[in-house]
C-alpha cells in the first residue's frame, strides 16, 4: 500500500492545506497591523450589514460560542464593534460595528483583497478563473458537510 506524500500533486488534502496554511499565515499577518487577528475580520464583515446575533455570527465564522465571546470582548474593547439587545429575543444581542470598526474593516477588506490579487498573480490569466469556480463548485458542494464525511454524508 502506498501513502501520498507531501507535495505529491495527487495530494489534495495536503496541497489544500498547505494553501490554507500559507493563506492564513499571510492574512494574519496583514491584519496584526490593524490590531485585528483573521477571526475578528470574519465577524466584522459578516456583522457589518447588521441584524445578527452573536450566536448566528459565531455560525458564519466557524466559531464556538465561548470563543465568539472571546472574540466579541476584544473587538468592543477596542471600540469596533458592540453588543446591543435583541428587540425581540431578550436573551439574544446583536453586535453592531462601530464607525471605528467600519474604518478598520474597510482597510482589512483592501488587504485582503490585495493577497487574494497576488496569490491569483501566480496563475496565468486563463487558470485564474477555472481555478476560482473548480474551488467554489466544491465548497459549495462536496467539502460543504462540515463534520461529515463520505458522499452519502455519514457522521465520521
Amino acid at each position: 500500500m502506498t501513502f501520498p506524500s507531501p507535495g505529491r500533486p495527487s495530494d489534495l488534502m495536503f496541497l489544500l492545506s498547505w494553501a490554507s496554511h500559507a493563506l492564513r499565515a499571510e492574512h494574519a499577518s496583514g491584519l496584526a497591523e490593524l490590531g485585528i487577528s483573521p477571526r475578528d475580520h470574519c465577524v466584522l464583515a459578516r456583522a457589518r450589514a447588521g441584524g445578527l446575533t452573536q450566536r448566528q455570527l459565531g455560525e458564519l465564522c466557524g466559531v464556538d460560542k465561548t470563543t465568539m465571546v472571546v472574540t466579541l470582548d476584544h473587538l468592543e474593547a477596542a471600540g469596533l464593534a458592540r453588543r446591543i439587545p435583541s428587540p425581540t429575543d431578550r436573551r439574544a444581542r446583536l453586535v453592531e460595528v462601530t464607525a471605528q470598526g467600519e474604518q478598520v474593516l474597510d482597510q482589512a477588506q483592501e488587504i485582503a483583497a490585495g493577497l487574494e490579487q497576488d496569490v491569483l498573480a501566480a496563475l496565468p490569466d486563463t487558470e485564474r478563473e477555472v481555478f476560482l469556480r473548480a474551488v467554489q463548485r466544491l465548497v459549495d458542494g462536496r467539502l460543504s458537510r462540515v463534520g461529515t464525511c463520505g458522499p452519502a454524508g455519514s457522521v465520521c
